[in-house]
């Protein structure tokens, strides 16, 4: 007769079998309602009718294992595994009605689902705990921002997003139901289990992120579980290993702790999840915990809040319950109180026993078991269980950690820190401020490893940082070691990795809380980043900084370290109370100031799109285009991408880095003195007006005297491209000589001639100006500063930590008999030592990427003005009128650009001879660098340069999201 109620149900069900197409999810799709979502609307009679056949064919044993959700761990096990063994048993003779999955990955989990259904008769409820997103559970799933860390970004829309993006991936893994969100009232510092899976210590908060998560989690048909009913927010006691007591009266609980559950119940909110805590003040019944108390069950909740979803109770396991209860008197109180659904039970059949003999003796009646046992049917119904009991394992990997999920959980993270402190003005932290920094972190465990993400980050950001790491392992010759660093460091920063445990204490230990003092008394500043609990300042108040990260886990981490630096910005504000030193709402605000290394998806990109520069790239190191590049794209302030390809050389014995460091040929006209320029202009040392003649006494004749400075920079002079000049000339000041006195071959004004000599003359003016030589001008006013360390003429005089990341650029076999490495290329630059106006400098696209920030950021770098947004604006606009040019820059002309079809029409930028190139889109905020040694092993390589620079950029702007 079962198996007859279930083929009618089957037959019944309005929806087809098929699994619907998949397709790609677009962001649109992912944006939180204008309106808040309805709550469902009541399934139709018929379904109901058929519950109820399929509840009365049904024998009570079979009713009984209906109540029961059992754990499982969605891992890979041998079909003859003592635990899989049990679960079967368990299904199959005793009639189990669900299954909560524990820690698994993605194919681990969604095997066993589809064995367990495969074997149970009524298909199996599914749930799990995804607070912090499907990762809490599920390794390779999206893991998302806790709920304390959403609510300090002030966007409800987040809170929406991350209940959506979680319920889309529990339904691919085919979980029905999800424990979550929190609707606890995180109001008491001392709580070990709550904490950051609270939203706030304000109950109107609570209640207004909890809404928009549900909302999320509702509109893809999975049934959100609001915790800990009443309340389990103000205890100092982990219910885990005892239980709480409570003992506020109704009055309180009911303005506070009651909130956030009343309003999401009158906003369709379908499940709730009883709290193992007593409340003696408020209930009649003494110490009996909540999940076995009718009061707080039946009264308050479907009375008082008329709750008409299911009850949940929480794990029965947990010491609250089991150490005062046998298992099957646990199950009987919460069902006499009014729970529906036993979660965990430490011994279910021996319970299910127990329920049995209790009808018998009629201690507990069936209509109750049956009243619930409905209740669970009809959620099997109306979320599809018997439509779709299994799992599409082909779909999950369309379905599970796609980039547009990542691309919401990375932004939720980078907009949830939250700065309360900044004593001394340490953020953004500039290495030329803080040449050493010492990392510390603080760790409750024994694993040796915790935070080595932290110290990943860190050093993609600054070159010198000492790391260590406080845990239980430290003895003390570390603690010296770590105190020694200490006194050679410029700033300490402490990562603090206590976070919410199970059975583990929130606080410092005391013996770390001394060291940490003794630490940070040291003369240097230090920061304190809450990766964790953030009452953890509490321990530290003396700390010059105060951060909230809120999460350990490595994409919180890799998020919150370069707001540290600048590389986003920082806007949260506190949702709690930190007694005696931050209050709900402080939270200071900084803005970006330096380019970030982010994911092309964090910025709208595609990374599927953006790996077809890979082919571009390739197929050009086949050609002989070249042996080797890198490229480099940053969008909206973010390095998304920084390849290497290819080889040094065509003996293919080394690869290229991404880091690796190139002679730029021409590229220093605009990078070194065309931003020299830039920068006298600003400071009102010199105006693109003046003659040239005013600070190059040779051009005070007839012929040159009407030459402005202007006229270099566009390449309208009159003067020749170039001079050979080094057949014979073999020193600087001859060669500088023979150009200050260089005959015209055309009246200024009249033609362009695009001239090296120009720029050389432009560098001799910078010197004569500012009283230094254009390398030193430039390294000391803009490079040094913003930390382009790789950015440099004579490298070779550099070291060898730059020398050796040079790539070769020509054999040369007329001036200098031998390979051409980490020295100019071009001859009169060498001959010059090096350091010209035109050619001579080298750098990383890292490097470029900063100086490209700057120019998009209106001038400004690590919060620091560089140059004028004016200047900027004046610079890469057109100004010369015989053609596209800028001052000192290339803009995009019309026909065939190095620039590509596709950047738009105000872009500027430049190439080198060397093969390089850097071109900014400034309305679309990216910039393109492409870095290669064309020239290698002589100049007749790498003649089609220039289709490649084109080919690399509309690869690159092909690759931006169409929304």
């Amino acid at each position: 007769m079962l198996l007859l109620m279930i083929a009618v149900l089957l037959m019944s069900s309005c929806k087809s079998t098929e699994p619907e197409p998949t397709r790609p999810v677009t962001l649109p799709e992912l944006k939180a309602p204008d309106t808040d979502e309805q709550p469902d609307a009541e399934e139709p009679a018929s379904v109901t009718q058929d519950v109820d056949s399929l509840l009365q064919s049904m024998s009570l044993d079979e009713k009984i294992g209906q109540l029961f959700v059992t754990p499982a761990y969605g891992r890979f096990t041998n079909d003859k595994d003592p635990g899989l063994l049990r679960l079967k048993r368990m299904i199959e003779n005793y009639h189990l009605g669900g299954i909560i999955f524990m820690q698994g990955d993605v194919y681990g989990q969604a095997m066993l689902t589809n064995t367990l259904q495969s074997i149970s008769e009524i298909p199996l409820w599914i749930s799990q705990d995804m607070e912090f997103g499907a990762a809490m559970r599920v390794s390779g799933t999206t893991r998302l921002t806790p709920a304390m860390g959403v609510a300090a970004t002030g966007n409800t829309e987040n809170a929406y997003l991350k209940g959506k993006i979680t319920a889309r991936e529990a339904k691919a893994l085919g979980v029905h139901q999800i424990f979550a969100p929190v609707l606890d009232v995180n109001n008491n510092p001392e709580n070990p289990v709550i904490n950051v899976r609270s939203f706030s210590a304000d109950p109107e908060m609570v209640a207004e992120y909890g809404h928009y998560m549900i909302q999320g989690i509702q509109s893809e048909g999975i049934l959100a579980t609001a915790k800990h009913f009443p309340g389990h927010g103000d205890t100092d006691t982990d219910s885990h290993l005892a239980l709480p007591i409570i003992n506020h009266d109704f009055a309180r609980i009911d303005s506070l702790e009651l909130l956030p559950f009343r309003v999401n119940i009158n906003n369709g909110l379908k499940s709730v999840m009883s709290a193992h805590i007593a409340y003696p003040n408020m209930s009649p019944n003494g110490d009996l915990p909540g999940t076995m108390d009718r009061f707080i069950l039946n009264d308050i909740l479907r009375d008082s809040l008329n709750f008409e979803g299911l009850i949940v109770t929480d794990g029965l396991e947990m010491k609250g319950i089991s150490d005062n209860y046998s298992p099957g008197e646990a199950v009987i109180r919460s069902l006499k109180a009014g729970a529906d659904m036993m979660l965990i039970s430490p011994d279910a059949m021996g319970a299910i026993d127990e329920i049995q003999k209790a009808v018998e003796r009629g201690n507990l009646s069936e209509d109750r078991i049956d009243q619930s046992v409905r209740k669970i049917l009809q959620l099997k119904k109306e979320h599809g269980a018997f439509d779709h009991p299994g799992v599409e394992l082909d779909q999950l990997a369309h379905q599970i950690n796609t980039p547009e999920y990542q691309r919401v959980a990375d932004r939720i993270a980078r907009q949830s820190v939250t700065l309360l402190k900044d004593s001394k003005d340490l953020l953004p932290i500039r290495e030329v401020d803080h040449q050493k920094i010492l990392a510390i972190a603080l760790a409750d465990d024994e694993s040796g490893s915790t935070g080595s993400s932290f110290a990943r980050e860190l050093k993609k950001y600054h070159d010198d940082v000492d790391f260590f790491v406080l845990d239980r392992r430290t003895g003390l010759e570390e603690k010296a070691e770590i105190l020694d660093a200490a006194d050679e460091a410029d700033l300490i920063l402490i990562g603090s990795f206590i976070i919410v445990r199970s059975h583990q204490p929130i606080q410092v230990e005391p013996e770390q809380l001394q060291f940490l003092r003794q630490l940070i008394s040291r003369p240097c500043p230090s920061v304190l980043i809450a990766f964790g609990n953030p009452y953890v300042v509490r321990d530290l108040p003396d700390a010059d900084s105060h951060i909230m990260a809120w999460s350990s886990n490595i994409n919180q981490v890799r998020q919150t370290v370069p707001s540290l630096f600048g590389a986003s910005d920082i806007t949260g504000n506190l949702p709690i109370y930190i007694p005696g030193m931050y209050e709900i709402g402080d939270g200071i605000q900084k803005q970006q100031s330096i380019a970030r290394y982010d994911s092309p998806e964090s910025v709208g990109m595609s990374s599927e799109k953006m790996l077809e520069i890979d082919n571009v790239m390739q197929e050009a190191i086949n050609d002989s285009v070249f042996p080797g590049g890198v490229v480099g794209v940053m969008k909206d302030g973010a390095l998304v991408w920084s390849e290497g390809y290819g080889y040094h050389d065509y003996e293919k014995t080394r690869s290229v880095e991404s880091d690796d460091i190139y002679d730029l040929a021409s590229l220093t006209k605009v990078i070194g003195t065309t931003t020299s320029i830039m920068k006298l202009v600003d400071e009102g040392l010199i105006d693109v007006n003046d003659p040239v003649h005013k600070y190059i006494p040779e051009f005070d004749t007839d012929e040159k005297r009407d030459i402005t400075i202007e006229q270099l920079l566009i390449h309208t002079s009159g003067l020749p491209a170039f001079q050979v000049y080094v057949d014979e000339l073999k020193t600087r000041e001859e060669i500088i000589e023979a150009i200050r006195n260089e005959p015209l071959i055309n009246r200024p004004g009249e033609e362009y001639v695009y001239s090296d000599l120009g720029f050389i003359l432009l560098a001799e003016i910078v010197e004569e100006v500012s009283g230094l030589r254009i390398d030193q001008f430039v390294r000391s006013r803009l490079f040094y500063p913003m930390g382009m360390k790789t950015t440099v003429y004579n490298p070779k005089n550099a070291g060898r930590w730059i020398s050796n990341r040079i790539p070769p650029t020509e054999i040369d076999s007329t001036y200098r008999d031998g390979t051409v490495q980490a020295e100019a290329h071009d001859e009169r630059a060498w001959f010059m030592d090096g350091v010209a106006g035109h050619a001579g400098l080298f750098s990383s696209a890292t490097d470029i990427a900063k100086y490209a920030y700057m120019l998009l950021n209106d001038g400004n770098y690590g919060g620091r003005e560089y140059l004028s947004q004016e200047t900027i604006q004046t610079f890469t606009g057109k100004r010369s009128p015989i053609n596209q040019r800028a001052y000192g820059f290339d803009r995009k002309s019309e026909g065939f650009s190095t620039a590509g079809e596709l950047t738009g029409p105000n872009s500027f930028g430049h190439t080198g001879f060397t093969g390089t190139s850097l071109w900014i889109d400034p309305d679309e905020e990216i910039a393109i660098i492409l870095l290669t040694n064309r020239t290698f092993p002589n100049r007749s390589y790498g003649s089609s340069i220039s289709r490649i620079r084109a080919k690399i950029a509309d690869t690159v702007m092909e690759a931006l999201d169409d929304e």
